[in-house]
């Protein structure tokens, strides 16, 4: 009886022996994998954090826009006349492309550009301040309507209007904003990390902006002489939406779309005084930017 209990002494005790080492085994290949895999994930997220995180970084950049106009109406005010232009339609003004106008900085203000510098409040929004320098020009020889009067001395086109066709001859009206439709504006913009690799990072952003509109208008209303001046004349409002891609963190291109709203009631026209030009625009850009990220 002594030998049986003791040949089954031995063999409980090689059976606990194995179902330790069986259990120490599985415990490693279940503990320690799972624990490499969270250094990883936590090494992962640590290196993440280094390449996207722009809390108190700035940017800045510069590029070029085109812009479309839907059509608007035009009021011209003065001693002698008071009238509207409806469904007036303008285009922008493209420069030719040349490295001399595009690619040389004495040159940078004459095609129509775009120029911002923002700064990050925390990792994912930005506040932004920039200049978008459109170009306006209405469309010449167009038939619009006419309602008003105008009373000018020896003026063919003087008489009372009420929905009336007249042509924009230049000897009637030459109106554009080419120096230009200068909308000077504050964005909040939002960041949205895509994907991420040790040399570039796609992003996409959206946002929200307002500002003011300091247009230098070119017009020749009724024969007058013109006053091209810079001049505070209204208000404006944009959402944009766009991709951007950046390189080693500090280097980026950006495409943007912009939608907006326009409000210019103090538009300068003529040297007199009482002579003043009242429109509402909605307006379309696509931008293409180039810029780079300055950590602070």
């Amino acid at each position: 009886m002594t030998n049986k209990y003791s040949l089954i002494s031995m063999h409980l005790q090689a059976i606990q022996k194995q179902v330790a080492w069986i259990s120490f085994a599985l415990w490693i290949v279940i503990s320690l994998p799972s624990k490499i895999w969270a250094q990883e994930v936590i090494m992962q997220e640590k290196e993440s954090v280094a390449k996207t995180e722009k809390k108190g970084s700035m940017y800045l950049y510069w590029g070029w826009n085109r812009s479309w106009y839907a059509n608007s109406n035009l009021h011209f005010k003065g001693y002698d006349y008071d009238f509207n232009l409806k469904s007036v339609r303008a285009t922008d003004r493209q420069s030719p492309f040349s490295t001399k106008v595009y690619l040389n900085p004495s040159n940078a203000t004459i095609p129509q550009y775009n120029f911002r510098i923002g700064y990050f409040i925390n990792s994912k929004y930005n506040i932004s301040l920039g200049i978008d320098h459109m170009k306006y020009v209405v469309t010449q020889d167009q038939i619009v309507g006419i309602d008003g009067s105008i009373n000018l001395p020896d003026s063919p086109y003087n008489g009372l209007y009420s929905g009336q066709n007249i042509a924009l001859k230049e000897d009637f009206l030459k109106f554009e904003h080419t120096d230009g439709l200068n909308f000077v504006n504050v964005d909040i913009r939002r960041f949205y990390e895509l994907w991420t690799t040790k040399k570039v990072t796609f992003n996409v952003m959206g946002g929200l902006g307002a500002g003011v509109m300091i247009p230098r208008t070119d017009a020749t209303l009724l024969g007058k002489p013109r006053h091209d001046e810079f001049h505070l004349s209204g208000y404006g409002f944009s959402g944009v939406a766009g991709i951007n891609a950046s390189f080693w963190k500090y280097f980026f291109i950006q495409s943007e779309f912009k939608l907006g709203y326009i409000s210019m009631p103090d538009i300068l026209t003529t040297y007199d005084a009482a002579d003043k030009a009242d429109q509402r625009i909605m307006f379309s850009q696509f931008n293409v930017v180039f810029g780079g990220n300055i950590y602070l």
